[in-house]
């Protein structure tokens, strides 16, 4: 039972929190919640910018706190706060609780303590000693940005890493009683050519998990060349003609189009929405039976891998799309509560001040077996897409994309490269007419952003052939 004194104790990262955590759990449930969860959180990050020959940013921070959430019936209430005292966790309850007007301290659950922890951390203690210092990748970035000045057409060059180090803690009243270290670090090069009127630019960007050397052994010549190059192709490239037309996107970072347009309509958090048109279409039909997409958070050293998600339940690997038909829903526990859509270890924050929602980890679609030629090769007139730069989604999976480097394709075979291309399409209707998947399945990392925050993730596919879709250009 809880005691009625409350002392100054509180949470201590590396060291035994049990009975801590415990009278804090009892406390919200012997107030009326029916579900209590806790996440608390210590960060470790920094963040290096190289611009031209000078390092001109350094930004490290740290953060510790913790969020807890309740449930009440299928309602559920949140709180932050950087009181990490049993009086601060308590009295963010007290405010949770209020929050949901909770009168009745009588509910349905019984808390029966936590489980044995389960620690993920044993052998990642070292992490953060491990990484490079800010000395390190100073001098590599501004090595990397060096490699980007080819000629006198380069009027901007940009290197940038950043580094999130995050030590959690994860207890709830259905026992589960966990704590994990992650390490993210990822670098990217940016650069712009100008040449009298032409202009271009090119970008890349890297990244892992839970390899703390990544950096070290990054290859920064053959990134600045893969940039350079990708650039100068499109210097001096025509502007594309309009029109419907069939499209061959490339494989690794292709993949965002799939993740942004149709991936998130898969969450448990579109169907509470609303906003997603395959809610009632579970076993059903809705891409080409080329398609086969999965999300999970295994895949070693990726940037969306986990031990763990952010409510303490080991990742699953989701075949969201097998074969065109619709399989699974990416869910967590509000997900599961409400929409009866069983958790599949993707409740995910950026961090302690974001309650935890469903979202994707590492998202693609599974190889087929062709090569890229062979798509190629299958259209008469149509469009290469080699990189996709920015994009738009909207609410219910209408999207436009710009391609950052893209070449006609006539005849089966590619032709010149060509600027100002934008795909425009709705989900929903463009799923059906992905007729081909290659051989060649790669990831790329990038950051997602929803409603509870930034996350790390990777996307992925194969070269894919659409058979139709709206390209803009002139």
């Amino acid at each position: 039972m809880v005691s009625s004194i409350i002392n100054t104790s509180e949470i201590k990262f590396g060291e035994c929190n049990k009975k801590l955590l415990e009278e804090v759990i009892f406390y919200g449930i012997s107030l009326g919640a029916d579900f209590v969860e806790l996440f608390i959180e210590n960060s470790d990050n920094s963040s290096v910018l190289a611009e031209e020959d000078f390092i001109t940013s350094v930004s490290p921070s740290f953060g510790k706190g913790a969020g807890i959430r309740i449930f009440k019936d299928k309602r559920d209430g949140f709180v932050s706060t950087n009181d990490l005292s049993k009086h601060g966790l308590m009295r963010s309850i007290s405010q949770a609780i209020e929050m949901l007007d909770i009168t009745e301290k009588t509910n349905n659950s019984i808390f029966n303590g936590l489980n044995k922890l389960k620690d993920y951390s044993k052998s990642k203690i070292n992490w953060i000693n491990e990484v490079p210092t800010i000395y390190e990748i100073s001098e590599k970035l501004l090595l990397s940005t060096k490699c980007l000045k080819k000629d006198n057409k380069v009027v901007v060059r940009k290197g940038s890493y950043s580094r999130n180090w995050q030590e959690v803690i994860i207890a709830s009243s259905d026992g589960t009683y966990a704590t994990d270290i992650r390490l993210h670090q990822t670098v990217g090069l940016n650069l712009i050519a100008n040449d009298a009127q032409y202009r271009s630019n090119g970008s890349r960007r890297f990244g892992s998990h839970g390899i703390p050397n990544e950096f070290r052994l990054w290859d920064h010549e053959k990134a600045a060349n893969e940039v350079y190059e990708s650039s100068l192709n499109m210097l001096y490239a025509d502007y594309v003609q309009a029109g419907q037309m069939p499209v061959v996107l490339a494989n690794k970072f292709g993949g965002v189009i799939f993740h942004e347009a149709c991936g998130h309509l898969l969450e448990t958090t579109q169907i509470e929405r609303g906003t997603t048109p395959f809610s009632d279409k579970l076993n059903k039909k809705i891409a080409h039976e080329s398609v086969t997409a999965i999300d999970e958070g295994l895949s070693e050293g990726s940037f969306g891998s986990l031990s763990i998600d952010d409510e303490g339940m080991e990742p699953e690997k989701s075949i969201l799309i097998k074969n065109g038909i619709l399989k699974k829903f990416l869910s967590d526990r509000a997900g599961e509560l409400r929409t009866g859509h069983k958790r599949t270890g993707s409740g995910r924050r950026q961090n302690y001040s974001f309650a935890a929602a469903s979202r994707m980890r590492n998202t693609y679609i599974a190889k087929g077996e062709f090569t890229k030629e062979e798509l190629i090769n299958s259209i008469a007139d149509g469009l290469y897409c080699k990189s996709m730069g920015g994009g738009s989604v909207g609410a219910t999976g209408q999207f436009n994309f710009a391609v950052e480097e893209g070449y006609l394709i006539k005849n089966g075979k590619l032709t010149k490269p060509v600027k100002g291309a934008t795909l425009i399409g709705d989900a929903k209707e463009v799923m059906p007419k992905i007729s081909m998947c290659g051989n060649d399945l790669e990831l790329a990392p990038g950051f997602c952003g929803s409603v509870s925050g930034s996350v790390n993730v990777t996307v992925g596919q194969p070269h894919i052939k659409v058979d139709s879709i709206t390209v803009g250009g002139r």
